[in-house]
């Protein structure tokens, strides 16, 4: 089957954060939003299928996820990114951020350090602070546009009070993918410190060729038996309104601690329809994802050849993974919230202001590209005229 991903989808008055929430957040609704990380396209048939012949039955009590579930996930992960995941290790959340959340409250306590590497996924700050928990930044290196990770800057500044490390893998915002030999780098200063990782790989299936997205679980036992990864089909499929995802911990005694923690907020049911979505995903949609990715990869290029050609004062990160661009506007001379009103009253585009995302954001804006092509390039033309005046 053949999806049609140039398909507009009016959005607007169906309690939709990303247009519905456009004037409180940016003060009008006159713009493109290309802010909240989900997509503008169609949730997938089989899924949509999947939840009309439940609903069918209506009855929405109490229910459990069932094997089909489980092995679905196992079959998925282990075909495209080789990682054997046992149905044991796995651990229902309503969310990554809500996982992300519970792992600082299981691993450490009020008090303790936990690593971030700034410019990163907001949410990374809050789970951290609101936690009562101090955040021990070690920001990310950029050359030329691309992100590394500062191991020897991080080594150099550890002590007993960190415990815990979040990562952003595949990184959002940067588009970064990280490689075996970065990863392991990092597993083994972890190892040596006792610290646990977190890894967050909810968009570890958008990634586009050559890269190749490696689960940190897989680069050996020991480095497996110090991590917690959270994944979902959310980004991968649209779903994230439907509030499920997964957390893998092969380690008996952390997965004893994730789950006191989950159950102690009554967290673990969750939903029907998101047991049968996610089911639904992993079960049948490969050949969605493949087109998928082949769409974004066009309205990345086609994002990347016009700022290179038509609005030489930007720079864009390569973007690896992700349907995020990261936006260096340094260029153009502006004061953060000086940037954040040109995008919104100039060029009508409602962005991610970079300062958000910590330090080293400042002077970029975060766009989400996984929209219709002929939305895009509205998108960008109004930036160009916008930078012309």
């Amino acid at each position: 089957m053949k999806y049609d991903f140039n398909e507009f989808v009016d959005r607007r008055n169906t309690h939709s954060f990303k247009y519905d929430y456009r004037t409180e957040y940016f003060g009008t609704d006159d713009l493109i939003p290309m802010w909240v990380a989900d997509m503008d396209f169609r949730t997938p048939d089989f899924i949509m299928e999947a939840i009309r012949t439940r609903a069918e039955h209506e009855v929405l009590g109490y229910s459990l996820r069932p094997e089909s579930f489980y092995q679905a996930i196992i079959n998925w992960y282990k075909t495209r990114q080789g990682w054997e995941i046992s149905k044991d290790w796995m651990l229902f959340s309503p969310g990554v951020v809500s996982a992300l959340s519970m792992a600082v409250r299981a691993f450490t306590a009020e008090g303790d350090r936990v690593i971030i590497q700034p410019p990163v996924y907001h949410p990374f700050f809050s789970v951290v602070r609101e936690n009562n928990r101090i955040p021990h930044y070690n920001p990310l290196i950029e050359n030329n546009g691309k992100y590394r990770m500062d191991l020897v800057g991080l080594k150099k500044s550890l002590d007993p009070s960190v415990k815990l490390l979040l990562l952003s893998h595949p990184h959002n915002p940067a588009g970064r993918v990280w490689s075996p030999a970065e990863l392991t780098a990092l597993a083994e200063i972890c190892l040596e410190n006792n610290i646990i990782i977190v890894s967050d790989e909810i968009h570890s299936d958008l990634v586009f060729q050559p890269h190749r997205h490696t689960p940190l679980y897989t680069l050996g036992e020991e480095i497996a038996m110090n991590t917690i990864t959270c994944i979902a089909a959310s980004k991968t499929f649209n779903l994230a309104g439907l509030s499920s995802s997964v957390v893998v911990i092969c380690n008996e005694e952390l997965r004893s601690h994730f789950s006191h923690e989950l159950s102690t907020g009554h967290l673990q049911m969750g939903n029907i329809f998101g047991s049968v979505a996610m089911e639904a995903a992993y079960e049948k949609g490969n050949e969605w994802l493949v087109q998928l990715l082949d769409y974004l990869k066009g309205n990345r290029d086609l994002l990347s050849e016009f700022i290179s050609t038509e609005l030489p004062a930007i720079r864009m990160s390569p973007v690896e993974a992700t349907y995020m661009a990261w936006l260096d506007m340094k260029a153009l001379g502006l004061k953060s919230n000086e940037l954040r009103d040109f995008m919104i009253r100039k060029a009508r585009i409602g962005c991610n202001d970079g300062p958000s995302f910590g330090q080293g954001g400042e002077g970029f804006q975060r766009l989400n590209f996984a929209c219709p092509r002929p939305v895009l390039q509205t998108a960008l033309e109004q930036l160009k005229d916008a930078l012309k005046e």
